[in-house]
Formats: structure tokens, sequence, C-alpha cells
């Protein structure tokens, strides 16, 4: 699809009627496509009913003829690349486009990408609230929960996307004006089918930027960037064997940004109401994006003090008896549960477990015994994470069924200036819809205990 060409008239099948795919084949009816979506899925009255407002045929339950009909095939967020549809669709010669291509020659303003292994909903996020506190007609979206076909043709000056992995390994054709990668670890190596096309996937980002654009990465993660010697690059930490133009340092008390005009202060650590020095790390790159976008960081400094923790993220749950219980349900992959128990300070008891991406559970073993005293194991992989703690020499490994085991036993155990931290270091799907059930339900019944409905007593001591 070549940029601003018109698609009216042309049948479009748009694959998944998820939440990205019902925008994307609203912004194809806008455009007065034949729209088709086709779900391979069980039938989902709320998707259907909001395809039928908008007068689209759809199937479920397979991929029918009718989507071999089409001019071209659009894949919403997730589609992989072994999917029947794609096979398919090549095998025909019907040509294919991911979301981002698609919906690229509609979107006005500048561009901000933040991508990355963990940390990419907060810095979106806080990036967009600076943005729109400054009077930017500026919207944070995405896989942060607003689908990026939902903005197209909207007069903004700034438009601030998370992106995916597995939006990004579809896309070709979405330069922005800075890219942000939070950092990279190992993660969903189950649908790219090894780190190296992961990071791969992840380096589209800066594959599709035009020269002088700006990049801000983590020094250590610098090398996976070289070849893109027309992007200009701020790293985060020193990385003396890759020049940039610009490094963010992270001192004892604040954030700066050293460039060859000089150091500029990005914000006073006292400013950002956030937990974790992870969260430093992030507030740092949102800063620096605004300076690269030609913004003031000095005027936006102030308000860091009016954000709020993203629900999942680290969130503070409540304190109770002198203990504090801090919601990660979002910590879904060993790094970002590695980044939260050496985040946080103090001895924790952590809360692990749920449905694995194939990672290997040896950096969280390692983890654990040095910043938990008890670690609470539950879910499909439960006996795979205990194995790797063991082995690392861990000795304070309890086997529970569920997350009302979990939090009671946590509750009873706990020592007065301890953090009760859920960061499961897995996925949901073996027990909860999506991360953010499992931390309601783990806040649901932190509170239940501190409103006196009650899962025992404290410890007094071991």
């Amino acid at each position: 699809m070549q940029n601003n060409a018109s698609i009216e008239g042309i049948r479009i099948g748009i694959v998944g009627s998820g939440v990205s795919g019902l925008s994307l084949a609203s912004l194809a009816k806008r455009k007065k496509a034949r729209v088709f979506v086709s779900d391979s899925g069980a039938f989902r009255e709320n998707a259907a009913r909001k395809l039928e407002s908008m007068g689209i045929a759809f199937e479920f339950e397979e991929h029918g003829p009718r989507l071999w009909e089409s001019d071209l095939i659009v894949l919403s967020s997730g589609v992989a690349p072994t999917a029947v549809p794609v096979q398919e669709a090549r095998k025909r010669g019907i040509p294919l486009v991911g979301e981002l291509d698609f919906v690229a020659p509609y979107l006005k303003g500048k561009r901000v990408g933040v991508t990355g292994s963990n940390g990419k909903s907060t810095t979106t996020a806080l990036l967009g609230h600076l943005l729109q506190r400054m009077g930017m007609k500026a919207a944070a979206v995405g896989n942060i929960g607003s689908p990026l076909a939902d903005y197209a043709d909207l007069p903004l000056d700034v438009l601030v996307m998370e992106l995916s992995s597995f939006q990004l390994f579809w896309a070709n054709r979405l330069p922005v004006d800075v890219a942000i990668v939070t950092n990279l670890d190992p993660d969903h190596i189950d649908w790219h089918g090894s780190y190296e096309n992961y990071v791969a996937a992840k380096a589209n980002l800066l594959r599709m930027q035009k020269a002088e654009s700006w990049a801000i990465l983590q020094g250590r993660d610098l090398h996976f960037f070289q070849e893109f010697d027309a992007v200009r690059k701020i790293a985060l930490g020193a990385n003396e064997d890759f020049p940039t133009e610009g490094r963010i340092e992270i001192g004892e008390r604040e954030a700066v940004l050293w460039r060859e005009t000089g150091p500029k202060r990005l914000f006073s650590f006292d400013r950002l109401p956030l937990l974790g020095r992870h969260n430093l790390e992030n507030a740092a790159m949102a800063m620096a994006a605004l300076e690269a976008l030609g913004f003031d960081a000095s005027a936006a400094e102030p308000l860091l003090e009016s954000f709020s923790a993203l629900p999942h993220r680290c969130e503070a749950v409540a304190t109770i008896n002198g203990v504090r219980y801090v919601d990660d349900s979002k910590g879904t992959n060993v790094a970002a549960s590695v980044t939260a128990l050496g985040s946080l300070p103090g001895v924790k008891i952590v809360i692990l477990g749920g449905q694995g991406k194939g990672e290997d559970y040896t950096p969280l073993a390692q983890a654990v015994k040095r910043h938990a005293r008890i670690a609470l194991v539950m879910g499909t992989e439960r006996d795979k994470i205990c194995d790797a703690l063991e082995f690392a020499g861990f000795e304070g490994i309890r086997k529970v069924q569920d997350m009302e085991e979990a939090v009671a036993a946590a509750y009873r155990e706990a020592l007065p200036g301890e953090t009760v931290l859920l960061s499961p270091a897995c996925t949901s799907w073996d027990a909860y819809p999506n991360y953010k059930e499992r931390g309601k339900h783990f806040q649901r019944l932190v509170l239940g205990i501190r409103e006196g409905k009650g899962l025992g007593e404290p410890s007094e001591g071991n």
C-alpha cells in the first residue's frame, strides 16, 4: 500500500477481531474500502455487534473462502508469521500489510515510537502526560491501550506510540521523529523463535527512521543498533565502544542529559512520584525525548509530580502492619521481575509464576536470592521456577496453588519493613484473561486484609 493511496472500493480482509482488528476495520470502512473481518477464534458477541453496527461482514471460527477474495489482507496486532492466513495469503499471492503500515499514511503530527522489553507503557504515558500538560495536542496510544487506527486523521501535534515487537515485526513504513527503546531482554521467544529475531523486530523502529532523527537507547544495547549510522543517538549510560550524540546520566539525586552544548538537568528525583530505579530510567528517557523534539525539559520538570503510576506496574497497593504490598502484575517476563526485585528497596516476599514464554529462569532465581527472603510460586511454570530457585541455592521456596493462598502466606510470613511484591515473571493466561485481572485480584485480596476481612495472622518473627 502506497502512502496516501486511496483504498476506496478495494476488498480488504482484516485478520483478527480484537481491539486493534475492530479499529482497523473501522478505519478501512471510513476510507470506503469493502471490508471483511475474519477470526478463527470463538464467536465474540461484542465484536459481532460492533461489526454489524458498521455494516461490516465477518466470520468466526475459521478463515473461509471469502478472506481469499481480498485484494489486500491487513494483520491486526499479534498475528504471527506462522499463522494460517499469512501462509495461505502468500501461497495465493495476496498482498499482506501489518497494522502499523496500514495506519501510517493517515497519522498527523510528530511521532514518537516507544518500544523495549519493559517500561514501554510508563514511558509512553509519562511523555504523553507531559506534552499534554505543556499545552500540546498530544496522545499516548498504541499498545498502551488505545489502538493506533483510532487516531487516524486527527490533527495532533505529537503522537506518542507504544509499539510491541509483534507490531514492529510487520512494520516497514512508519518513520518516527524520536525512537525510544527502553531496554532489551529476552521476551516473547515463543512467538519470535529466538532472541535474535525478537531484537530484529525491535530494531525495525530505527530501520524506518529518516536521517537525523533521534533514538534514545540503553548504552548496553547500542551494539544492536550500530548499523543505523544516520540516526542520532542518545544513550542512557556510557558505552565507550559506540559513540553517540548524547548521553543520559542517572546520578544520586538527578538525571542529566549531556550533549555538545553541555549538561542539561532533566529532573530531580524528588519530583517523580514513582517507585523504583527503573522508573527513574523511564522518566529520564521521556524527558530526553522532549529535548529531542525541541521542547525544554526544565519547563516539564514540575509536571512530573502530577503523574500517577500506571496500574499493575510497581503500583503501591497498601501498607499493613508495616508491610508494603506492591502490584507488579505487568511483570510478565523474567527481565521485568528482575528489575522490580532490584529496584525496590528492602527485603521482599515475592509472588511468582503463571504461564511461561519459554524463558530461562536462571537470572530470576539469582535476583530472588539477592533480594527476597521468601518466594511464593504458583501456576503452570511453578515446578520450572522452583527448580531454578533450588539450583541457585535459594531456600525460601513455598509452593502455592493460587493467588488466595499466596497472599495469605505472604500476610502470615511478612515482617514489618518488608515488601510483598507480586511480580510473576510469567503471563497470566493459565488462570486469568490478562495481567490486569490478575493484578486486580491481588489488590482485592490485600485490601480485604486491610479492611479486616482477614486471611490469617501476621508473623511476629521467624
